[in-house]
């Protein structure tokens, strides 16, 4: 169902305007205005830190205006939890799909409403409601299996599944691929085009340019708390968005283009060599090296094994067989700690769970790896603390009101910087960057591969898994590819390109 006409604009479905949102010391939101119309998708985008977030959270219940109002069909509209905006129809899945892996599909498609007879749970109602409600989607599934046994593809239709059980008219969703591969981005796709087609209202929150042209009827952009542009989406070009996005020229942001000269010597023998790695039922054989002033990268479609592979070199998983070598000798990586002693850094693809710990300050998250390279006996005294902390806040404008504060406060741009001064602090030998540029906002993806850049001119090596292959390609002196959560292929110097990558994911086997 195409969006209408500017010509035969119906009234809006969802409005809000002149939202004001303060905290203390920041303007999050400003006179911001904003309208869903019903049967389009309607895309919000900005660097991080611009106000999506906080925008969302008003519209939600999570927080409450300062100054402005939002009309629901043209009558006013006070939510004030979430609980009391999905009342009104308004539903929300957010990037991190925050349901119970180790209860049911159904149970979590119906959690804290579980239908009920005679005082009683009514088990085969749930069911039937719950296969009903994803075959909305077009999803078959066994809904008693446990959510946790699901891909997170299909975790992310369950989530949807959820928030439309709720009769929602709008719908929010917030980075719903930064976890899917391209063709489960396609699946979902369809979907949002089939609830546009019934007249839903859907809010598209996204980092992806060419998603937000495949997707959107109009796109909205934030930045630094204001509304700076709202267009429909076959009317602004990808660099007039980029360009108001960050406001400033784009090609300040371009990363430096691969050239063989920047190639390391590697008539020395490689700082870390793992050679036929398996992890039974997990990954494996995979083989992988790495020269210092060198960036790897492992390429490869979700569920390829990057990660996987990743984690058995910083120790957070052992392999079953398989070696691991540094400078030449045999190496047994037994643990994270150990990794650490060794000069390793690991930037993990889930900041949130794995990479922050969310109620410490930026500072504690900051010199949390140095301090434990030196042991708890050998603590470091306040002035270093805050002389590190401040050293990095600096060199990769960490924006903070205050380092005290805890580090979950930070937008997520600024929240991957914090990880990676972390590591950047213990003066690593071996940076293992997981997905370092997924989730945040195209200024600070331009901030983090330009730094990837200077580590590696400083001899830094560096493992970096993306599943963009266009920033492996910029980046990388090699590439190894996995497919089926095996090595397939490596490719080096001038023969990386993505249409090299591409044909060896999809080779066949033994071909």
């Amino acid at each position: 169902m195409p969006a209408p006409t500017e010509m035969n604009t119906p009234a809006p479905l969802l409005t809000m305007e002149g939202i004001g949102k303060s905290f203390p010391g920041v303007d999050a939101l400003v006179d911001v205005d904003f309208d869903v119309r019903r049967g389009e998708v309607h895309a919000l985008v900005g660097e991080n830190g611009a106000g999506k977030s906080t925008l969302i959270r008003v519209l939600t219940g999570v927080h409450r205006p300062d100054r402005g109002r939002i009309l629901l069909d043209g009558a006013p509209l006070e939510t004030r939890s979430p609980a009391a905006a999905a009342a009104r129809g308004i539903s929300t899945v957010y990037q991190e799909i925050d349901l119970i892996p180790d209860l049911s599909v159904a149970e979590n498609i119906f959690l804290s409403r579980l239908p009920t007879r005679f005082g009683l749970i009514d088990w085969r109602r749930m069911r039937r409601r719950a296969g009903e409600a994803l075959r909305r989607l077009e999803l078959t599934l066994d809904v008693t299996r446990p959510l946790g046994s699901c891909s997170i593809a299909v975790q992310q239709m369950i989530a949807i599944a959820r928030a439309l059980d709720v009769r929602a008219r709008i719908l929010v969703l917030d980075e719903p691929t930064s976890s899917l591969d391209e063709r489960e981005t396609k699946q979902l796709f369809a979907v949002m085009r089939r609830l546009r087609g019934e007249g839903l209202g859907i809010i598209f929150i996204t980092h992806f340019i060419d998603q937000v042209y495949e997707i959107a009827d109009r796109i909205t952009i934030l930045r630094n708390g204001r509304r700076v542009g709202t267009h429909r989406a076959e009317e602004l070009t990808r660099l007039q968005l980029v360009s108001t996005m960050i406001g400033r020229p784009v090609d300040e942001l371009s990363p430096a283009a691969k050239t063989a000269s920047a190639a390391p010597m590697t008539d020395a023998p490689p700082l870390v060599e793992a050679s036929g790695l398996r992890r039974r039922r997990v990954v494996g054989p995979v083989d992988v090296r790495l020269h210092r002033g060198e960036t790897v990268g492992l390429a490869g479609l979700l569920g390829s094994g990057r990660t996987e592979t990743a984690r058995m070199l910083f120790g957070l998983d052992r392999p079953d067989s398989g070696e691991i070598r540094i400078n030449g000798a045999p190496a047994n990586l037994t643990s994270p700690r150990r990794a650490i002693a060794l000069g390793f850094g690991f930037l993990p693809e889930d900041r949130r769970t794995q990479g922050l710990i969310a109620d410490l300050s930026l500072r504690e998250n900051i010199i949390l790896a140095l301090q434990a390279k030196r042991g708890w006996l050998r603590p470091l005294s306040r002035h270093r603390r805050n002389s590190i902390t401040r050293q990095f806040i600096k060199a990769l404008g960490i924006v903070a009101a205050d380092a005290s504060r805890p580090v979950r406060l930070l937008s997520g741009g600024n929240q991957q910087k914090a990880i990676l001064a972390r590591w950047l602090a213990t003066e690593p030998a071996l940076l293992i960057l997981d997905e370092p540029t997924r989730g945040i906002d195209i200024g600070a993806k331009g901030e983090v591969r330009r730094l990837i850049a200077s580590l590696r001119r400083r001899g830094v090596a560096i493992l970096l898994i993306s599943s963009e292959i266009d920033e492996l390609v910029h980046q990388c002196q090699r590439l190894v590819v996995l497919r089926d959560r095996r090595t397939v292929g490596e490719l080096s110097g001038e023969r990386i390109s993505e249409a090299a990558v591409m044909r060896i994911i999809a080779a066949e086997h033994g071909s």
